[in-house]
């Protein structure tokens, strides 16, 4: 059996491995393919994909992006197959990453409200920014720095009291309405897909079954169903939907780095992603593989 990873990210946004560092590391763990999804940037998927030609990996360009949804619910579609020299992913992330980094210093600054000492400077040391200017900076580096400081005593606990939704230092960024996000990625040569859909937490089935459906009415085409965020029962809720209304299946680990979360590529949730997914990806025709 073959294995592949399809969620995966870089210090091209919040994760702690150069892209093609991480391309090493899918040939080292065995994996025959794998794809860079970075959050709302395909800035690292230039060097990704040299480094996965050189290793003789099979590789395809992708993204996660944010987009609109109630809380505590969270909606990250994937775009898979995306071209990254197309203008419309251009302006696109361009915002997006603009809004982000609105963001980041209104959370520094109500962090040093709460007596956290905590600096912009420490952030972006944090995010690699003198050594990659491009770098995303991200909550996660904020929740670094907390646990190191000894304010929190890991990466969740940063969050939980912080930096997640109802947090005492969070803030939304800006995102994207759920057709637009989608309309973005189609127009970019990729295929949409609903990413750990268990983070939509919704109240039941019923619900997370109309969500699907509104999303597959505005152009979703697969589902992630496999993901570290996923038990069994999830994953085999996930599969059915996903062949009841005919959507591509994807699985990835979400991995940003061992010493972000506690997560290895190329394994979620103790289970391993198929080739059979990223083959019928790139049978579609429209998913740009490099």
């Amino acid at each position: 059996m073959s294995w592949i990873d399809l969620h995966t990210h870089s210090t091209a946004s919040d994760g702690t491995d150069a892209p093609a560092a991480v391309a090493r590391l899918a040939k080292a763990s065995g994996l025959s393919a794998w794809a860079l999804t970075d959050h709302d940037t395909i800035s690292g998927v230039a060097d990704a994909a040299a480094e996965s030609a050189r290793l003789g990996i099979d590789f395809i360009p992708g993204i996660e992006i944010s987009a609109e949804y109630p809380l505590p619910g969270t909606l990250h579609i994937l775009g898979y197959g995306i071209d990254p020299e197309s203008s419309v992913l251009r302006d696109m992330t361009t915002a997006l990453l603009e809004g982000r980094d609105n963001r980041n210093p209104r959370i520094i600054k109500r962090l040093q409200e709460l007596n956290v000492a905590i600096t912009m400077e420490e952030v972006e040391r944090e995010a690699g920014k003198e050594t990659n200017p491009g770098a995303v900076i991200g909550r996660p580096h904020i929740a670094a720095i907390l646990v190191r400081k000894g304010y929190v005593s890991s990466i969740k606990n940063a969050f939980d009291k912080y930096l997640a939704p109802g947090g005492l230092a969070y803030f939304d960024k800006e995102r994207l309405a759920p057709r637009k996000a989608l309309e973005m990625i189609i127009e970019s040569g990729g295929l949409p897909v609903l990413a750990h859909p268990v983070q939509l937490r919704c109240d039941n089935d019923a619900q997370l079954e109309t969500s699907l459906k509104n999303l597959i009415d505005m152009g979703l085409r697969g589902v992630e169903v496999i993901h570290s965020d996923h038990t069994a029962a999830d994953v085999e809720k996930y599969t059915a939907m996903a062949k009841r209304y005919r959507l591509l299946m994807t699985g990835g680990s979400d991995y940003h780095g061992m010493k972000k979360k506690d997560i290895q590529l190329g394994v979620a949730n103790g289970r391993r992603v198929p080739r059979e997914y990223f083959d019928a990806l790139c049978k579609v025709g429209t998913a740009h593989q490099l």
